[in-house]
């Protein structure tokens, strides 16, 4: 088994997979252990069951039936047409039908960074997976298990929208639609016309603006009109509801909404976390785990204090990729300061949280040089698992991407000296 640069980097497809985007190269895939491999491929039933939980307590709370806070938060800054419809009954069944959590590799295990919903990098990591397979790897999930997991959610075929915000994403889409066969492909969101094909929406729906018909298909996919996946939910697109796993408020309420086992899963994966929220507390609280009566105190924490990572919720432009992601000692005191308070400033309009941070763990891994020679990088990883649920319900794993960085980086994600690949047991 072994793979040279030259065959990896002339075995792209024409144009590459990725918009004016490039990565390092490594001959072997990532190496994780059994058990490791084991509990990332069986996220997928936990995650789904999740997000249903999800929409039932913001389902809940929009019809009174739990605090109307709940859904008031998750409803701020959205235009109202949208988070009508979220609420209508028609939705009610609709779910997204691709699942990708990323995964810190930490000390500890695993720690669950994000649930994205639509998610980038399906084409990169069937095309990985299909080039190590063929190299001879036994890679998760088979060289086939990404195509046959994005073919499961349109069986019969359907057309890819992809948005102008999303088009470095076209090429890897383009190619997997055409490994897919004649009855997939690819179209431009802003130009759509409905042809009554199946649809997938890779758009972010913050976006919704700059796409004309994208309320049209919205109403379309309510009234059963046509199928499109992910939802029309935006809500299940925030980043909030990783911190709201963590509310005090809410504790009983996931315990009387999810499965025991999947709640205790998902809090060993999920760092706790809190919702900014400028509202003043009585001079005898604190907020949980902070032994602080206030965030003005917090933005007052010193460097070692703050093991904190500031997140943008959703719905805005830099609420994926990284760049709406903030760590606090990795800044200086000002400059948290200043990210905290804009943070809170925002709460009625731009949710944020506060996670607390786990360090990634450091691992080495060969890594290709640019002339073809290979050197030991020391480095930390991101996981990707994509879990694909099909018309039947079941949600199944097709592959996992894994991202390795440099070891001084705080925030893993794609970047020229990060390095892509595919995941086995060894």
């Amino acid at each position: 088994m072994k793979l040279s640069l030259a065959e990896l980097r002339d075995g792209l497809p024409e144009g590459g997979l990725f918009g004016g985007g490039a990565w390092r190269w490594s001959p072997e895939p990532l190496k994780l252990t059994q058990a490791e491999a084991r509990q990332m491929i069986s996220l997928g039933h936990p995650l789904a069951k999740f997000q249903q939980a999800c929409d039932a307590l913001y389902r809940r709370s929009a019809a009174g039936k739990l605090p109307e806070w709940l859904a008031t938060l998750l409803d701020a800054g959205k235009p109202e047409w949208l988070t009508t419809l979220q609420r209508s009954s028609a939705t009610v069944a609709q779910f997204p039908r691709v699942i990708r959590p990323d995964l810190m590799l930490t000390d500890t295990g695993f720690a669950l960074s994000e649930l994205d919903s639509v998610p980038g990098g399906i084409g990169v990591a069937a095309w990985l997976a299909r080039t190590y397979s063929n190299a001879g790897f036994d890679v998760l999930g088979g060289a086939e298990g990404m195509i046959d997991g994005f073919r499961s959610l349109m069986p019969d075929g359907g057309t890819v929208l992809i948005s102008q915000e999303s088009r470095d994403y076209r090429p890897e889409m383009e190619w997997l639609t055409q490994e897919l066969g004649e009855n997939w492909n690819i179209d431009s969101a802003e130009t759509y016309l409905p042809d009554g094909k199946s649809l997938y929406r890779f758009f972010e729906l913050f976006d919704w603006q700059s796409i004309p018909i994208s309320r049209h298909l919205a109403e379309a996919a309510a009234d059963g009109e046509i199928q499109i996946t992910p939802p029309f939910k935006p809500h299940l697109e925030d980043k909030l509801w990783l911190a709201l796993l963590w509310s005090p408020a809410l504790r009983k309420v996931w315990e009387q909404t999810l499965r025991g086992s999947h709640l205790k899963r998902l809090r060993e994966l999920v760092p706790f976390g809190w919702v900014l929220d400028p509202t003043v507390l009585p001079p005898h609280a604190s907020l949980p785990r902070m032994d602080a009566n206030s965030w003005q105190e917090v933005a007052q924490f010193s460097q070692k204090e703050r093991q904190l990572v500031l997140k943008v919720s959703g719905f805005h432009e830099t609420a994926w990729g990284s760049r709406g992601v903030f760590i606090g000692h990795d800044m200086p005191s000002a400059e948290w300061q200043e990210r905290l308070e804009s943070a809170l400033a925002q709460s009625d309009t731009q949710p944020w949280i506060l996670q607390e941070f786990r360090e990634g763990r450091r691992i080495e891994h060969p890594v290709f040089r640019d002339d073809g020679s290979v050197e030991m990088m020391q480095g930390r990883v991101r996981l990707c698992p994509y879990f694909f649920t099909n018309d039947a319900g079941e949600t199944n794993f097709g592959g996992c991407l894994a991202t390795l960085v440099p070891a001084d980086k705080k925030k893993i994600h794609g970047m020229s000296d990060g390095v892509l690949m595919p995941c086995m047991i060894g």
